[in-house]
């Protein structure tokens, strides 16, 4: 400063000078004469969202920098926090054009058609992660040569960001997620103290806010948190100026802290007269793969030597989880989509009052609230930012979303991604504060000129994305993943480059349904593989890019392996019995797989190998096994959920032809495996009748078990016992199960028919001479006499039919020999067994045909207690037709289960390693979900005792 700064006559020149140089202020003119060319800058308006009120700087700030000789602009705004004359008696210049300024300030990203051309802009731009919708503006900022500075890359020398709105973050997000508690508890019931806390822009100020939240505290400690909620746990994840700022505020509630280690024993037994927090911070969640303590420069370095606990080890005892850590790619996830699948299962809480009066909880997490804002960041499942006037959802564990209601399942998110701007005026002092003093360096900016001919701070640098044209050197990688993210697109929109791959082996009458389902999604490959080209190629044909193999799994183990290994994931609707083979290979290439049918000992065997190789094999996603367990398991979890027990357990189950196309001795039509259904009424079976076990032995006994069978009395049906029911007490978890039972469903008349046909020797699966495919031509009617032990078979038909009915000591034996066309004088397709060889020709004869439709039948009677010793059984019902032309009941109802936990594998919802079954909720509760979605629904019916 000069010496005769105050001399008079010098002020008195200054101020003919001012008047010269269109009428400035004399501290600008001042500033013009002894700081050289004077620095203009801009303060723009913000018009990303209707709710933005924020400005870059207060009017106490341009009141500094007016001072120090800086011409502030300012575009006139209305919605702004700071009225335009505040500015105006600041010192700034109020008026619309700002292209005279060197240095263009704002708070969010600058529309396109507002980029001045060769200028210094500073804003958040969010490029950095080479976000999607951001990448138009910042190739405009390109071409159009301007120099762009983003807050979020000003960080001193630990990394630690300088200039940010973190704090006023935190406040605004953590009064918004009592708010949103608040409306969350009341929809589940329950009226809490949160109710009279409201969203934060309805406040003139944050303390008015605080002090909302202080009054809804002081309830808290009298009492009036209702006990039927139990105790609120909020865990903070990190410690810097997000977590900070709502730490601020939750400590206006009656509060203790707790370390991560002693969270879950808050949250079973805690206080209700006072919330509880925990801080989590990474040392706390991060495990190093392999063994080891955490390290941070290592993590640093490599954040894919670490994996997340946070899943198992925190959110299960959060209520509300306050999310404010940065992200960055690569790095393990906080919350992954398939830990919100066990997190926000339907769970019994037993640290829960029951006799309240009040409903329970859907489970232990109510809210989130996700201030990094990061859609499918460190909170995969939060794809998509919530808004101020939206400013919550619910998602569950389907990966639904609700934006419309506080009722329904799952957890309340919010996501705002400009929260801070729900308390501008606080938040524009705050971020001012931080970023003035950096303000000189970013003045010296002149966009025109090389970045390398000025002298900026390392912080200042190290915050400049793109200058000259280009992307400065920290930055260049943005282009890397633009380049990647662009060919994940394309690689999903194009079926010929997919991103999952599935093998589907078989080609069989529930195929179709399978492959239409995946094939909804054109970033799935499907490659059928079936010994019967033709049916693999009507699927191609049917499904454009599905690509048909032939291939006899049987004989060609290589070649199953061969197309495992270029799968992610196998699908075998093959005959149970080739199973292994296909699962042998998944081992060895490390490909998951999914079958429909009962996981035999041949498969089970495999558990370990499966584990160790870490695929998942799973079985039972069919019919029955498979819809049967689901809509079980969703029943009794439910029950035991209310604390009632299941205290008997009985399911039929059956595909049958509509009543319409039942016109045959067995009542019955093919719309799956024949072998599988006859040779099915041969086997063993083993129930739990009034606590005692009943055996029956494996060849013909089963069909003298048969009863009738009422729960639709519109049907006429009777059932029979399926397999070894016994282990179900096991599988379900039912240890005071009296009864337990599983069977088959048939219309009335199927057994008589079977019993027949065991008489007869039809049904044995043993080779018979006469029916090698190398011997002498036979017909049936020579077959049956054969088999009776007549060895003329020039017999007078009236004697044969009086000799057969002797022999299977039943008048009804000729009619269904006959209506089965077992009588003709036409040839015999021999197939080795007499079993096989019937299931050929049933095949054939009673195949269901296109004009014909199929029906589905799954009953379930389960009886419950209920701690005040009254006794309910519940049936549920499950009935399907299939559509004529179309797909088949039995198709739908096999091929859509299947399909839908293949999909649920490729994305990564089923983490569960080994051979395993549709047993946990996160895998049935979505299945049944999305079977609901395609049309397949059950009914319930309810008495009490």
């Amino acid at each position: 400063m000069p010496q005769n700064f105050f001399n008079f006559s010098v002020i008195k020149n200054l101020i003919k000078e001012m008047l010269k140089i269109k009428r400035l202020p004399i501290h600008t003119a001042l500033g013009r004469k002894y700081f050289g060319t004077q620095k203009t800058i801009a303060i723009r308006r913000e018009d990303q969202s209707v709710w933005e009120r924020r400005a870059p700087f207060s009017p106490i700030h341009v009141r500094k920098l007016v001072k120090n000789g800086v011409r502030v602009i300012v575009q006139p705004s209305n919605r702004r926090a700071y009225p335009m004359q505040a500015y105006l008696n600041a010192g700034a210049v109020i008026q619309e054009d700002i292209s005279e300024a060197n240095v263009i300030f704002g708070v969010k990203q600058v529309p396109i058609d507002q980029l001045v051309p060769n200028k210094t802009f500073c804003f958040f731009s969010h490029t950095i992660k080479a976000q999607e919708s951001n990448m138009p503006l910042l190739d405009a900022i390109l071409d159009k040569n301007i120099r762009l500075l983003d807050y979020e890359k000003l960080v001193d020398k630990k990394g630690h960001r300088v200039v940010a709105f973190g704090k006023m973050a935190g406040v605004a997000g953590t009064i918004n997620i009592l708010h949103g508690l608040g409306l969350r508890l009341l929809a589940l019931g329950h009226h809490t103290p949160f109710m009279h806390i409201g969203p934060p822009h309805n406040y003139r100020s944050s303390s008015m806010a605080r002090q909302a939240v202080r009054d809804a505290g002081y309830e808290i400690a009298l009492g009036l948190m209702p006990k039927s909620v139990g105790p609120l746990t909020f865990v903070f994840t990190g410690s810097g100026n997000v977590s900070q700022g709502s730490q601020e505020v939750f400590q206006e509630l009656p509060h203790e802290y707790v370390p991560p280690e002693l969270l879950q024993k808050a949250a079973e037994h805690g206080n209700p007269n006072k919330v509880y927090g925990c801080e989590v911070r990474r040392r706390h969640y991060l495990e190093r793969i392999g063994g080891g303590k955490f390290d941070s420069a290592e993590y640093e370095d490599h954040p894919e030597r670490y994996v997340s606990t946070f899943s198992k080890k925190i959110a299960p005892y959060a209520s509300v989880i306050i999310n404010g850590i940065y992200w960055a790619v690569n790095s393990p996830k906080l919350l992954t989509i398939p830990d919100a699948k066990v997190l926000l299962r339907p769970a019994y809480t037993p640290w829960l009052p029951t006799s309240m009066g009040a409903p329970a909880l859907p489970h232990r997490m109510l809210g989130i609230c996700d201030i990094s804002a990061d859609p499918g960041g460190s909170i995969e499942f939060m794809n998509e930012c919530t808004t101020i006037d939206t400013p919550f959802c619910l998602y569950d564990a389907d990966r639904n979303k609700d934006t419309k209601s506080f009722k329904g399942p799952g957890v309340l998110v919010c996501s705002i991604d400009n929260m801070p701007t729900q308390i501008p005026r606080e938040s524009t002092d705050f971020f001012g504060d931080l970023l003035l003093p950096f303000t000189s360096d970013i003045l010296q900016s002149d966009a025109t000129k090389p970045l390398e001919s000025h002298q900026f701070s390392p912080t200042v640098y190290g915050a400049i994305i793109a200058s000259n044209g280009k992307l400065t050197s920290n930055f260049e990688y943005i282009k890397e993943l633009r380049e990647s993210a662009i060919k994940s697109r394309q690689k999903e929109a194009s079926p010929g480059n997919p991103e999952k791959r599935v093998v589907i082996f078989g080609a069989g009458r529930v195929a179709a349904p399978l492959v239409e389902y995946l094939h909804r999604n054109p970033s799935i490959a499907i490659t059928v593989a079936c010994e019967n080209k033709d049916l693999s190629d009507n699927l191609s044909k049917a499904y454009p890019g599905v690509e048909g193999v032939y291939l006899n799994a049987l004989e060609n183990a290589n070649g199953v392996q061969q197309l495992v290994a270029n799968a992610d994931v196998a699908v075998s609707i093959l005959p149970r019995d080739l199973h292994p083979i296909v699962a042998k290979a998944c081992i060895q290439e490390k490909t998951n797989m999914v079958t429909a049918s009962y996981a035999k000992e041949n498969l089970t065997c495999l558990h370990q190998d499966a584990v160790n190789a870490g695929i998942t094999i799973l079985n039972e996603v069919g019919l029955d096994p498979g819809i049967d367990h689901l809509l079980a398991l969703e029943c009794m979890h439910e029950v035991t959920a209310a604390g009632g027990k299941i205290i008997s357990f009985e399911s039929f189950c059956g595909g049958l032809p509509a009543p319409e196309f039942s016109d045959n001795p067995l009542r019955y039509k093919f719309s799956w495996s024949p072998r599988s259904a006859l040779i099915n009424t041969l086997s063993a079976a083993k129930y739990i009748r009034s606590r005692e076990t009943v055996t029956i032995k494996e060849g013909g006994e089963l069909m003298e078990t048969t009863r009738p069978l009422n729960f639709l009395p519109g049907f006429s049906l009777e059932g029979f016992p399926n397999g070894d029911s016994t282990k179900y007490g096991k599988y379900y978890n039912l240890p005071d199960a009296v009864t337990l039972l599983r069977g088959t469903i048939r219309y009335k008349g199927f057994t008589d028919a079977i019993r027949n046909l065991q008489f007869l020797g039809l049904l044995n699966p043993d080779n018979h001479p006469l029916l090698h495919n190398e011997g002498p031509e036979i017909t049936w009617r020579q077959f049956i006499c054969q088999l009776i032990g007549i060895q003329d078979h020039i017999i007078i038909y009236e004697n044969l039919k009086a000799k057969i009915a002797e022999h299977a000591q039943s008048n009804d034996a000729v009619t269904v020999l006959e209506e089965l066309g077992l009588l003709d004088e036409t040839s015999v397709v021999k197939c080795g067994s007499p079993l096989d060889t019937l299931t050929h020709h049933l095949s054939i004869r009673l195949n269901l045909e296109n004009n014909e439709r199929d029906l589905v039948i799954l009953r379930h009677d389960i009886g419950i207690l209920w701690p005040d010793n009254r006794r309910e059984v519940r049936g549920i019902n499950f009935v399907v037709y299939g559509d004529i032309n179309g797909y088949s009941a039995m198709a739908k109802t096999v091929g859509y289960p299947a399909a839908i936990a293949t999909k649920m594998i490729l994305d990564g919802e089923i983490q569960e390693r080994g051979v395993i079954l549709p047993f946990a909720s996160e895998i049935y509760g979505p299945i049944l979900s999305r079977l609901r979605v395609e049309g397949l629904n059950s009914t319930e019916t309810s008495k009490f005792f």
